[in-house]
Parts: C-alpha cells; structure tokens; sequence
C-alpha cells in the first residue's frame, strides 16, 4: 500500500511533465518539412545584461532593446549599450510621436534622443515628477498615445504632457496599454480601466474578469477585435467592452501556461509566446500550426516579448539572449532528423507526394495544399534506402535511379526494372514507328526501354557507346545527346546506333567539362566559356547567340528551365536565376553560397512558389514569388564619425531625426583632421549579402569599388570642406539611395587669417629692415668699394711696375736666347764645315791612295813609261809636309768650334800625341770607326787599338764609355 502510494504521489508529481514531454515529440512529429533561419544572439555577442524585456525599431531600422543593464541597439553590424544614469534595469520603451525613445528604471524617467553630435543623450524627467512622487519601483509599460506618453510602475501610472508630468495612484497597477484607439489599465482592485478625459474610468469591472486575471499584452487581431494575453489565465479575444476566451487547440498546447506577448504576421496567423515552451504559430480559428521551442532553433523557451520588424520578421526577447527568426525569408532548409544528413540529389512531385532521392534513400511526404510547399507537415516516411542518383517522372512512371539499377516508385515501396548497373537520368523520346522510349543514362552507356503503360520493356543499350551517361537530353528530331566531363559531347541516333563524338576539333571551348541541358526546347551545351549549340549545318557547336549576351563567358555547371521560362544556373558553387518576367536579368542567391550539391548539382522547380534545390545537407526551399517581393529599397546610415586624432573621440554618434543644415556642419580642428567612419545596413536577414561603397566629396576622385566592409579612415585630410557619402547594394543588385555627413576641417594656426596678417606685418617689418640694411650695406659697400678702387690702383702701379720688369727681364732674356740661338747657329756651321772639311779630307786621301796603287801598278807592269816619272809623283804624293798642313789647318779650326777643346785634352794629358788628338776630335764628331780609320789611313782594327791606347792614357775605367768621356769634357767647356 504504501509502495502504491508512493507510485500514485511520483505520478502525479511527474505527470505534468510526462505530458509536456508528450506534447513536444508529438510537435517534433508534426513540424513543417522545412525549417527557417534562426540567429541566436548570446549574451556574449552583444555585451550587455542576460534579460530582455521589451523591442522597438526606430525609423532607420536599428533595433532597440531593453536590457537589464540599459537601452541595447543594434544596428545590423554592431551592438552598442546606453545606461541609465542610476546603472538600473530597462524594463519597458517606446518611441514617441517625437521621436525620442522614452525609457525609465526604479527611480528614474526619461527618454534617449540624438545630441548635437549625433550621439544618443539621456535626458532625466524626473524632476518634473511632484517631489512626493519620484520614488517609484521599475517601469514595467511605456505607452505613446497621442502626443503623450504613458508610464507604469507598480503602484504609479505617470503621464507626460506638454512639458509636465502627472501621477495617478493605485495600490497595484498590473498592466497599461492601448485598444483600438483607447488607453486601458488594469487595476488589481478595480478591474480593466479606461483613460477618459483626464482621469481612469471602469471599462470592466473586476468582478466580471476571470479569476487571477493579469494581462501581459493587448495586440490587434482585426478592426475591431484585439488578442489578449495573460499570465495564467488564457488567451482572450477583446471587442469592445466584450472578453470572451480564445480557446487554443493543438499540440498539446495548455491554455493556461504564462503567455506573455501576442504579434500578427503577414499571413494572417498569429504568434504566441511564452514563459516555458517558446513560440506558438495560430490560426485565426485558434488551432495552432507550429511550436517553435529550443529543439528547433531558439537559445531557450523562456520568450518575454516579440516584435514584427519593417522586414516583416520576429525579434524574440527571452530570458538570456535574444534571437532573430526570419519569418519572411523565402529560402528555408530541408533537413529533417529522418534524412540523416544525407545528400539531396532529386526531388519529384508525382501524384501528391513529394519524393526526395538522397545519398542514403528515398523520402515521401503527402501533399495536401499546393501553396508554399515549405509549409507541408513533417511527416516523412522512408520509401527505399541505399544510394539514389535520381527520381523523376517519366511517361506516367515514377522511375529511381540507383546505385544498383532502376527502379520504378510506389507508394510506399520500389520494384525493380534493371538490376545490371547504376542509373543516373531518364528522358523520354518517340521512335519512327511512333512507339514510346524511355532513354536510361547509366555507367556504361544509354539503354532503352519501351512504355508499355503498365510495364518498361527492355530494349538494350543504344549502339556502341560505353560512357558513363549522367547528362543526357533528347532534342526535337528524337536524338540522343549527352556529355561526359573529361571526353566531350557524344550524338547517339537511335534509329541507326551511330555514335558521334565532338571535341574542341568540333567548335567546343575545351574537350573537358562540357554539360548537356534543354532550353526552350532545345539541346545546349554548358562549357567552360558559356553557353553553346549545335550547328547542323556545320555539324558543329559554336557560342549561342541567345544565351551569350546574358552568361558571357561564364564557366557554367548546370542549366534548368522552370515553368515560367526562368532559367536556373549554377556557377562553381553558387546558385542563380536568369529572370525571363521583364527584361532577363540576373538575380542570385548568395543565401545558398557554396551549400549546392557540388557535381550533382540539381534544381527542381514546381512552380514559382516552390523550387527545390538539392545541397550537401538535404535539400533548400526557396519561394522566388516571394523572394522578388522582398527586394525591396535598402537603407544605409553613417554609424559613427570618430577622429583619431585625439584619443578616438566621438565626432558623430549617427543618430539623428533631421537633415542637418548648413549651420549644423561640423567645423573640425585641422588637429582632427584623421577621421574614422563606420556605417552599416540595417538588413538584418541578409545582413552578410550586404555590400558597401564610399566616397569623399573633396577628397576621392571617384567611388569605391563594392566590398562588405563598413568602415572607412581618412587620414592627413587638408584644409576644406568634404563630404562623405556612402551606398549599400544588396545580392539582387538592389542599391540604397546615398547617404552623406558633410563636414569642413579648418587650416591649421599658421594658414589662418590673424597667422596671415601677422604674416603681412611681419614682413613689412622684415622688408623695412631689410631696406634699412640694404641702406647700411650700401654705404659700407661704396665706401669698401672706394677703398678697393685705391688699394687696386696701387696693386696696378705695382703690377705695372713688376710687369715692366718682367719685361725688360724677358727683353734681355730673349735678346740673350737669340744671341745663343745664333751661337748656336754658328757652331751648328762651323761643325757643318768639319763635317765637310773631314770628308774632304777623306775623300782626297781616298783618291791618293787610289792613284799611289795604279802607278805601283803601272811600276810593276813594265810598260814604257818613265820610271824617274812615276817615281817622282809618288814622292809628291808621299809628301807629308802637306797633309800636316791640312792637319794644323783644321785642329785650330776644331778648337774654335768646340771652345778650345783639343787645347785642354793636351794640356790636361800632355802625353798625348796628335794622331791620339785626332782620334779624339773624330770621335767627337761621332765618326764611325770606318770613317776614322780611312782618315788616319789606318785599319779598323788599328782604330780599335788606337781607342784602347787613348783610354789607357785618358785613364778611362774599364765600364766607362770613351765618348761620354770626351762629351762630358766637350759641356764643362762650354758652360
């Protein structure tokens, strides 16, 4: 027994959870195929308090958050906090017709607007409030109604007016806020009040008020009828002075769990969310369609306020972080828990069901409404397992291709066809006999299979052709094309089985990575430098002139036609659209940047609401009629202006409500003259598909190119006037207008007008003393000048003097050179006439000696001439009386010439004799020993004896040169 009451206590204890647990697995069961794109935003990420208790967005799209530690903003790019003066919580905000941001914590009110420079100022209230009055508790409603604005504290409700403050008591104040163009309150004594002219009047009373009844928000839910939400009592549906209950079904859902704010979306649903289980989606009816909690995306269940933002997506405050849920993005992902992460490669719609074929199986899910397909619930079965290459609809067959064959789909099961190979791709054509085909890409090649209806019939591979087949198209004469990546574009005719290949001999770009597609009809080519077709009548391929002016060159991988005549494409990784609805433009998805199935890469579009692309995790939906609606204009706003050239302070804050007026413009210290600009969009769903450019009006000679950055610094600007502007362009092309902060920096001290009239004084100043010393130097100058002039008139008279002298120097020096020079001229004469005197002298002793041998000749012959004759000119001949004549003749000419110098040779060295003197004078006039000897009428060998003897008498060393000898003595005569 009391084992069993133990049981029974557990039990009940338990049971609360046993069905909370009960009602999230069936939620989990029964979820959308697709799931949206969820930002959480951690308490780390935005560097403030855990809490969020309230969410506003001013007129440029920043978001505002009340945080436990002040006013939170964020602008897309960056988080920023302000406090409040006294460091207190912010539990409630709202923007004013004014457009300050009204705020207030324990024992503080007021509101934030943007200061002289653009930074976000507090301004304090408090002491408007009656001096009895300004201790209060935290201010948990803020109301803008009218031109006034409304604050609740617990036990206070402040209203503030026309520059004045008024308090009106209560012993609890539980909730404030507006209906349908009225301000209701709701006392814990009195019941729901409305604010009447001036003063709280019964709009229900208490007693007709569910018991425990707290209201925590009032939304719209129609013209005339509002939600209400409450803590523990339900959700109601207001009208008038009417509160009926607003029965929630589905879901498991407790209708009597903490509900704590209630927001309309656009699709006519209704968000709900709540202390514990997160968000519920609504109908108007009440049943719910979604329960989004932490198991699908959020940081935790515990939600304390929602806002709808301009994007039409949910901000959602909890009780630690904050998270971002893009309701109104059309691109969501299809990964449910049953696919295992597999690989999309196809998806199929066949008879009501969506079939998904993946790297692990096949996948189907009912169909019962054909609006949004990313709205189908999530009640997947598996079909088939194993790898599946494709699924497709096929002449009223729902064909599978497979890793080990093809296989035809049922409800629920396969059946196979043909187990012999893998299969990639199945097209339809006709043959001449009129007979339906199905032509099968597979790993060896293209089978054929005949449609019977009922049943395939096989038919055998086409022809001799034994590629891998995975692109294959069949093209308005009902022949075969298709492609393999590394060998060309092969043409398969199924009537004859002939194969042809084409390469780049064949008009192709490259022989590698060309893909076979149909557009509009007809069979293209994917290459690596655009579109290209079939030329018949060259049999080649060349550049399609459709398709070329909107891919260019472009290296295309995939190629798909929608219904509307869309044309889907994938470059490299990334996914794109050419828009046929107007002029064909591009549109593309950076969304799903390098997630497309690379190498299988497929699309697969039912209708504009619905295209499925297959990626590397499941598939992605992407709803294009909705996402074109979404390219609406983008905003772009200066964040901030700081110099960093003095401790990055703070020029402009960003915040402003007006256009700045000339007498606004900044007027910069040319000290400040480094400057630092942020900036940013405030797009917050595709904040990351964002691009930025800028440009100094003053400074830059032309825009920026594109880039996601959002700063920019300008450093050493000089002096004037500038103006930065910045734009921002979202992925689909789709530019903001221009945003720009104009500001002047100043010259510096030494270029302004008091430094330029000092300047002008200064060199006045300058140019009279300059004149004065000029003056000075002048009169010094003539006076040195004067001074010069004499001491130079003297340096000429000396100079005259000295010049003179030289002169008469120079005179006598040359008349003395030309006396020498005609000395000189005499004795080169007189030598001259040694000379010739010498070889006179030779001659006639050469011609005496001549005549001595023919009349010893004539003597010896006998012949009849006078013997006493002969002898007789011999003696005359012999006659040495003569020849010493000649002899004496020429020494004293000699000694004239050459100052004496047989006179000094003899009485320097009296031993000598005169043929030795003679041999010294030949020698001296540098006769050759030949020349001396005939003159000596001697042999040569006897002048070399004779020149021997001389030195010996000469006492001439043995190294000495007997000519140097005589030479040295001949120059000590003539100096």
């Amino acid at each position: 027994m009391m084992f069993a009451a133990r049981y029974k206590l557990l039990y009940l204890t338990f049971l609360p959870l046993l069905l909370f647990v009960s009602a999230q697995q069936k939620a989990s069961a029964q979820a959308y195929i697709a799931q949206r794109k969820t930002i959480n935003y951690e308490k780390r990420t935005y560097s403030a308090g855990t809490q969020n208790w309230k969410i506003r967005q001013d007129a440029q799209g920043r978001m505002y958050f009340a945080n436990n530690e002040g006013v939170l903003v964020f602008d897309g790019a960056n988080w920023e906090l302000f406090p409040l003066p006294n460091r207190t919580i912010v539990r409630s905000m709202e923007f004013g017709k004014d457009k300050r941001l009204y705020v207030g914590g324990q024992d503080e009110i007021g509101y934030f607007a943007p200061g002289k420079n653009g930074s976000l100022v507090f301004t304090s209230l408090k002491d408007l409030i009656p001096k009895a009055d300004q201790i209060f508790s935290d201010l948990w409603d803020i109301v803008a109604f009218g031109d006034d604005i409304y604050f609740r504290s617990n036990d206070k409700i402040f209203k503030y007016s026309k520059g004045k403050i008024t308090a009106y008591h209560s012993h609890s104040w539980l909730f404030l806020g507006a209906y349908q163009n009225r301000l209701l309150a709701h006392d814990e004594q009195k019941g729901l009040l409305e604010y009447v002219n001036g003063s709280w009047q019964t709009f229900i009373e208490k007693k007709d008020l569910p018991e425990g009844f707290y209201i925590t928000s009032i939304s719209k839910y129609s013209t005339s009828f509002s939600l209400v939400t409450t803590s523990k009592s339900g959700v109601f549906i207001l009208s008038d002075k009417i509160l009926r209950n607003f029965n929630l079904q589905g879901f498991g859902i407790d209708n009597h769990q903490h509900f704590s704010a209630a927001i309309a979306l656009d699709d006519g649903t209704y968000l709900l969310s709540t202390f514990l289980n997160g968000i519920y989606q609504v109908d108007r009816t009440g049943a719910v369609i979604e329960n989004l909690s932490k198991k699908e995306g959020l940081q935790n269940p515990f939600v304390r306020t929602m806002f709808a933002d301009a994007g039409h997506n949910v901000w959602l405050g909890l009780d630690n972080g904050i998270d971002f849920i893009a309701y109104n993005n059309p691109i969501k992902h299809i990964g449910p828990a049953i696919f295992r992460e597999g690989g999309g490669y196809a998806t199929a719609f066949y008879h009501n069901r969506l079939y998904f074929a993946l790297s692990n199986g096949i996948y189907q899910v009912p169909v019962t409404d054909m609006g949004d397909l990313s709205y189908v619930k999530n009640d997947f079965k598996i079909t088939a397992e194993g790898q599946t290459w494709n699924v497709s609809a096929v002449g009223g067959h729902l064909l599978a291709g497979k890793d080990d064959g093809i296989f035809e789909v049922q409800d629920g099961y396969i059946s196979p066809i043909y187990n012999a190979t893998g299969f990639w791709i199945f097209q339809s054509l006709i043959n001449k006999a009129g007979k339906p085909l199905i032509a099968a890409g597979n790993y060896y090649g293209v089978r054929l299979f005949e449609n019977n209806g009922a049943t395939l019939l096989d038919k055998g591979n086409l022809g001799k052709y034994y590629e891998s087949a995975r692109f294959l198209q069949v093209d308005e004469h009902n022949i075969i094309w298709t492609s393999h990546p590394y060998r060309g574009i092969y043409r398969l005719d199924p009537e004859s089985n002939q194969v042809k290949n084409y390469t780049n001999a064949q008009g192709l770009p490259s022989t590698n990575n060309n893909f076979i597609f149909k557009l509009k009809d007809k069979v293209v080519a994917a290459t690596e430098k655009g579109i290209y077709e079939y030329d018949a009548a060259t049999d080649k391929f060349k550049p399609s002139p459709i398709y070329q002016p909107i891919f260019g060159t472009r290296s295309i991988r995939y190629l798909k036609e929608d219904g509307s005549g869309n044309i889907w494409f994938v470059e490299g990784k990334n996914l794109g659209v050419v828009d046929y609805s107007a002029k064909p433009v591009i549109i593309n998805f950076p969304e799903l940047n390098n997630r497309v199935l690379s190498g299988f890469e497929n699309v697969y579009p039912v209708n504009a609401e619905n295209i499925f692309v297959g990626s590397e995790n499941g598939f992605y939906h992407i709803n294009y009629a909705r996402y074109k609606q979404n390219i609406r204009p983008l905003k772009v706003y200066i964040r901030s202006v700081r110099s960093g050239a003095s401790g990055d302070s703070v020029l402009f804050g960003g915040y402003t409500n007006e256009k700045r007026s000339d007498a606004d413009i900044l007027n910069l210290k040319y000290a400040l003259n480094s400057l630092h600009f942020d900036y940013s969009s405030p797009a917050f769903e595709e904040q990351s598909n964002v691009e930025y450019r800028y440009l100094l009006d003053g400074f830059d000679k032309g825009w920026s190119e594109w880039s996601k950055k959002s700063e920019k610094d300008y450093t050493n600007l000089p002096a004037g006037r500038y103006t930065f502007k910045v734009q921002a362009r979202s992925h689909q092309n789709n530019q903001s207008a221009v945003t720009g902060y104009t500001f002047s920096i100043s010259p510096p001290w030494y270029q302004s007008i008091w430094a330029y009239l000092i300047y002008m004084a200064g060199i006045v100043a300058l140019l009279y003393t300059i004149y004065q010393k000029q003056e000075q130097r002048l009169v010094a100058k003539q006076e040195k000048e004067l001074r010069l002039q004499q001491q130079k008139n003297e340096e000429e008279q000396q100079q005259l003097a000295y010049q003179h002298q030289l002169e008469m120097e120079r005179s006598e020096k040359e008349l003395a050179n030309l006396k020498n020079e005609k000395l000189q001229s005499e004795i080169e004469y007189k030598t001259s006439e040694l000379a010739s005197s010498a070889l006179n002298l030779v001659q006639q002793k050469e011609f005496l000696t001549k005549v001595r041998e023919e009349l010893t000749r004539l003597q010896k012959t006998g012949n009849a001439v006078e013997v006493s004759e002969i002898k007789k000119i011999q003696r005359m001949l012999n006659d040495e009386d003569k020849l010493s004549e000649q002899w004496e003749q020429f020494s004293i000419h000699f000694d004239k010439v050459h100052a004496g110098f047989l006179s000094l040779l003899k009485s320097r060295y009296p031993t000598i004799n005169q043929q030795e003197l003679k041999l010294c004078a030949y020698l001296i006039m540098n006769l050759s020993s030949k020349e001396i000897a005939q003159l000596m009428a001697i042999s040569v060998r006897g002048v070399e004896i004779s020149r021997y003897r001389l030195r010996k008498k000469l006492q001439i060393p043995t190294e000495a040169n007997l000519f140097e000898f005589l030479f040295e003595i001949q120059r000590e005569l003539m100096k």
